[in-house]
């Protein structure tokens, strides 16, 4: 009688917990580094969908557990198709889709990053708005010209709208690792702490950014995204501008200032 074949446990599809204003996407395959598989492309589609329908929800943090916040994309499926002859684009939402919707998502988001980022990886922190790291396991590089990998064209221009020419070209083109240091030099990192502070300052930033008024935190996020890819819709700007103007938001905001108290806001 042959031993049964034992297999490795990868983990599950990501999940969404809610708590108040807050919401946080869990990316649950600790045992191969939260790696991203195609399954999982379409579950976090899926839930970032649910998140923007959710009017309540201000922010979101994306996180993990285990040793890596994340080695980016499964490669195992690419690894096949070059061992038979070729990478074929098989059509529908790749891991590029994923990326580019968190990237414009509604909302304000914040990538918690307890350990190191690889990979496609890197690129799912830089589409966040807020990048926390801790000191020193905050460790990322971008393997792409070690496999032979040509990075996609929004993650380059992601990289070159956020770090600039200099750095872009140091991270893709010498694929060497850098330290959580180094990342917050560079602006990869928004914010460093010790691993004992990390929660609390995701807090902070979260609990900020529920508390502030959400069309003008929403509206600014889309036009600095758009100014930083060179594709600010004016029309689409001022028209939100005028939405704000007119909005009971201001209102209270203008009351709440006359007053000298905090004001509260409904996003309308």
């Amino acid at each position: 009688m042959s031993a049964a074949v034992k297999t490795r446990d990868e983990g599950s599809l990501p999940t969404l917990s809610i708590s108040g204003s807050r919401a946080t996407l869990h990316l649950n395959r600790p045992q191969v580094m939260n790696r991203i598989q195609p399954e999982d492309i379409t579950e976090v589609l899926r839930l970032l969908a649910e998140v923007e329908g959710n009017k309540d929800i201000r922010v979101l943090v994306i996180a993990s557990t285990g040793k890596a916040f994340s080695a980016g994309a499964h490669l195992g499926d690419m690894a096949k198709q070059a061992e038979a002859g070729g990478i074929k684009d098989t059509g529908g939402a790749g891991f590029e889709d994923m990326i580019n919707r968190l990237e414009m998502l509604m909302i304000p988001t914040i990538a918690r990053l307890h350990g190191g980022v690889y990979g496609g990886s890197t690129d799912l922190a830089l589409a966040c708005d807020f990048r926390v790291g801790v000191t020193p396991a905050t460790v990322m590089f971008m393997p792409a010209a070690r496999i032979g990998v040509h990075y996609y064209e929004s993650g380059l221009r992601r990289y070159v709208s956020r770090l600039g020419f200099n750095n872009a070209k140091r991270l893709f083109m010498l694929a060497e690792e850098q330290s959580a240091e180094e990342l917050l030099r560079i602006g990869y990192l928004t914010d460093l702490v010790t691993p004992d502070a990390l929660d609390a300052r995701i807090d902070a930033i979260a609990n900020r950014l529920g508390e502030l008024a959400p069309l003008a935190v929403q509206g600014a996020k889309r036009a600095i995204n758009e100014i930083g890819h060179q594709a600010l819709d004016v029309a689409a700007l001022e028209a939100r501008i005028a939405v704000a103007k007119d909005s009971e938001d201001i209102r209270e905001g203008l009351a709440a200032f006359k007053e000298k108290r905090k004001p509260v806001f409904k996003g309308w």
